[in-house]
């Protein structure tokens, strides 16, 4: 223990004071460290807390001791789910090390996990900011921060057209005499500065996002306007008069549209606003000053569609195979994407996903003309009331094109006023994505000219919903008008048999078959159609349960070698006994559905264990096991066998271990996956000799490019697109230098290097891992170097090999987009270095 004594003050009645202070310190640590050894950790706690009240200068010596008692108290805490205990200790100790990064990101983890993402950031941040080169900070503020900042704020403040077109619709009104402002979901307040620098007397801007709120302080304030424009950290819907703004404004500035047009809530916000927040509308030959009128910007958006043929999307959406890897998949069994399925979700999911449909892989074909869906007058109170009420809306839109039906792309032209508008439109270069309906539940997905796709509107929910879609051939106007998919053999219904035939043919499953509804995520319907995924894995799995066969018959061998001389000496036929050899335990930890364990369970004598965590996965893959045969007690679900769930990586039985653990190794995004390696390492010590984990290592590889499109999407460039307002430095905090969910194959961007390799992860050997390296990069074009793309190269073993970047695969890809631009000249050398820390990899340029 370090000496805590300290010299007498003068005057102290001989010193009494300072002494029974040091000898109560003294106590007090000792009692700490016992308690520390009887892992009695809240009274360690207690003990430290004490301490350090009365004997400040004690901090640096038992700072690392008093961290560690601190995280396992609050453990301890969370498991028996005393939050607010928790987190006064981490206040505690937060008062005691205001700067210490550790206890910092220690809070912003427990936050994060308790679903506070806007606490967790702060402290993230602030952790970053105290030790820029703590790697679990920055990993942990990287994550966070996508959530928080949606990268959509990137592209949106550099899309110089979007800022100056709605500029000029806001400077046009306030001109026109609409002085007062409320700028609804503000951001980063961009809308209202241009309100006030138009010459507005009143602006007030509310924002729910408590990091965007607070952003949005700073760039008023670094705008000089913190004193004419007045933030409200709420919604909009909970704006009271007088209580939060003096009276009615005669302008509400919006752009809470997202590709759907609705999905922000502009419909439920512009109706709050005016019934309550907004003066009334300017009715026709009224005049007069305009602030005694109210209005909107945007005034108006009239949404429109088109059913394209796309393989990207169809491969996200619908399971197009019915056979994987030898499993056939049962025709009672119904696979839908969470946005078809939310029709009759009982949660509210949006009914669409989106994709910038210029940069989608394979591209698209147009089945259709562009039609119109719907129009919304967003200054007609009454119109915007009768959205959530009236009936769906029938359309009927006659197909131009012959192709496979895959989806309903939509947009729209948003009407700032009668001058000023934007356009959504795929063939537009905008900061919006399309929002994308995909189809699904059709007998046939074939569509030609003469063919008409059906389809229902609605937004009875504030959604934009395009549901019941259908296609009508002419040759199938039945029962006045009830409608048959055309199948691309033509069906002649000419009598009745022949109807009662074509009826029958468009039953989907036995008529004694109960359907059964699996609702994946689009990532996992992709995996399922990743053909070369699943035909990698069994024959890397057949060839290990191969390897392991010797073993297993010597053991049988030995069994009844034992048996035949037991037999011998009681005169019983050795025949008659008969030696059952123990299976081969296989267990899939991979994230999400996986069929993986139905597979390993057609290679013999296998006992594959499942770790898939929803009843509805679990009755899938029950339905499969069924359809192919195998006996209902083949498949375990390992989760039912495991108390705690992080504690999955265990052993099968007592005395068992595995034969071979497949692991996830690349999130869907395109990083790798947290405590992947902690796994790894759990994970081979379950296995018995010669099992394996797959993949057994992986390969990261990655090339230098060119591209402006990854830079805007990463930070805001200057003050230039954001007519200068100035808003980068700000908003810039939150960039992240990794960019996820990428396509390299349809990526705008210059190759100025061949891939190399840039880091491998062993799992099955890890002393042949490094935390760092240096990779020479050979120039092969002049440019400049914006990104490093990155993307794996999996090996199940030596030879089976994934691509995470093939044309199947169901992962996506990342980069690393630097700070600053490096000019390059061909034939020059680059070298970069490469960090790995726990599942965080950084890519850096050595100058």
């Amino acid at each position: 223990m370090p000496n805590s004594r300290t010299r007498p003050r003068r005057g102290a009645g001989g010193g009494t004071g300072p002494a029974g202070r040091n000898e109560l310190v003294a106590q007090s640590l000792q009692s700490a460290e016992h308690c520390l050894g009887a892992r009695d950790f809240g009274t360690a706690y207690a003990h430290y807390l004490l301490v350090l009240s009365l004997a400040p200068e004690l901090k640096d010596d038992v700072k690392e001791t008093f961290q560690y008692t601190l995280f396992k108290w609050a453990e301890e805490l969370y498991a028996l789910n005393r939050i607010q205990d928790l987190l006064g200790c981490y206040e505690q100790a937060l008062e005691l090390f205001p700067d210490d990064e550790v206890i910092c990101n220690s809070m912003g983890e427990h936050l994060f996990r308790m679903g506070f993402r806007d606490e967790a950031a702060g402290y993230f941040h602030k952790a970053v900011k105290l030790n820029p080169d703590f790697s679990d900070a920055k990993e942990n503020f990287y994550r966070v921060a996508n959530w928080l900042v949606e990268r959509w704020h990137f592209i949106m403040l550099n899309d110089m057209k979007r800022n100056m077109i709605y500029n000029a619709a806001i400077e046009k009104a306030v001109h026109s005499g609409y002085k007062s402002v409320l700028d609804i979901g503000t951001g980063t307040g961009i809308l209202s500065i241009f309100a006030k620098k138009a010459g507005a007397h009143s602006v007030y801007a509310c924002e729910l996002s408590k990091t965007m709120y607070e952003l949005a302080c700073d760039v008023v304030a670094a705008n000089k306007m913190e004193a004419e424009i007045k933030l409200l950290h709420m919604k909009s819907l909970d704006i009271e008069i007088p209580k939060h703004i003096p009276e009615r404004v005669s302008l509400v500035v919006t752009e809470t549209v997202d590709a759907g047009l609705f999905g922000e809530g502009i419909v439920e916000s512009l109706i709050h606003a005016w019934d309550c927040l907004l003066l009334q509308p300017k009715t026709k030959g009224e005049d007069g000053d305009c602030e005694k009128y109210g209005k909107v910007i945007p005034a108006s958006a009239v949404i429109f569609g088109m059913a394209v043929e796309c393989a990207e999307i169809r491969r996200h959406h619908r399971v197009g195979i019915k056979t994987i890897a030898g499993i056939h998949m049962p025709t009672n069994v119904k696979f839908q994407s969470p946005a078809y399925s939310s029709v009759d979700a009982e949660e509210t999911i949006e009914p669409y996903t989106t994709e910038k449909m210029s940069r989608v892989p394979g591209g698209y074909l147009a089945l259709t003309e562009s039609f119109e869906i719907m129009t919304v007058d967003f200054n007609n109170l009454q119109e915007l009331k009768s959205l959530a009420t009236k009936e769906p809306d029938k359309i009927s839109i006659p197909v131009i094109k012959e192709g496979v039906l895959d989806a309903i792309v939509v947009w729209f032209v948003l009407h700032l006023d009668d001058e000023h508008s934007l356009s959504t439109s795929p063939s537009e270069e905008t900061c919006w994505e399309q929002a994308v309906y995909p189809v699904q539940d059709l007998a046939d997905y074939w569509i030609k000219p003469g063919d008409r796709v059906m389809m229902e509107v609605s937004s009875q929910d504030c959604y934009l919903r395009i549901q019941d879609i259908s296609v009508m051939g002419l040759e199938h106007e039945l029962d006045g008008g009830k409608n048959f998919t055309k199948k691309k053999e033509s069906l002649s219904l000419g009598n009745e048999a022949e109807l009662c035939s074509a009826l029958a043919n468009l039953q989907t499953s036995k008529p004694d078959a109960v359907e059964h509804t699996c609702v994946l995520e689009s990532t996992e319907i992709a995996l399922l159609n990743n053909i070369p995924y699943h035909d990698s894995f069994k024959m890397a799995m057949k060839k290990v349960l191969f390897s392991l066969t010797p073993e297993k018959l010597l053991q049988s061998m030995d069994t009844n070698c034992q048996s035949d001389e037991v037999n011998s000496g009681s005169g019983r036929n050795k025949n008659s006994v008969q030696s059952t050899p123990d299976p081969y335990y296989v267990l899939d930890v991979s994230e999400g559905f996986s069929i993986l364990p139905i597979i390993a369970g057609t290679l013999g004598q296998v006992k594959p264990y499942s770790s898939v965590e929803k009843d509805q996965h679990r009755g899938t893959l029950d339905l499969i096991s069924e359809a192919n045969h195998f006996p209902k007690e083949m498949l375990e679900f390992w989760l039912r066998h495991v108390e705690d769930e992080s504690a999955v990586l265990q052993r099968p039985k007592l005395d068992k271990l595995w034969s071979i653990i497949i692991l996830d190794v690349i999130e869907p995004s395109g990083l790798i996956q947290q405590e992947i390696m902690e796994k790894a390492a759990i994970s081979r010590c379950l296995l018995q000799s010669g099992g394996k984990i797959f993949p057994q290592y992986v390969v990261m590889l990655g090339l230098l490019v060119e591209s402006q499109i990854l830079v805007e999407e990463t930070a805001v460039q200057g003050t230039e697109c954001t007519l200068g307002v100035n808003i980068a430095p700000f908003i810039n905090q939150f960039q992240v230098p990794i960019r996820v969910f990428l396509d390299l194959s349809s990526l705008p961007c210059i190759p100025l290097s061949k891939p190399v390799e840039l880091l491998r992860l062993d799992l099955m050997t890890p002393y042949l891992n490094t935390s760092s390296r240096e990779v020479r990069v050979h120039i092969c074009k002049s440019g400049q170097v914006t990104a490093i793309p990155f993307w794996y190269h999996m090996y199940l073993d030596e030879e089976i090999r994934l691509d995470t970047s093939s044309e199947a695969s169901h992962w996506k890809q990342a980069a690393v987009v630097l700070d600053n631009p490096i000019q390059v000249e061909m034939g020059e050398e680059l070298v970069l270095n490469v960090q790995h820390h726990k599942s965080n990899v950084s890519i850096t340029v050595k100058q």
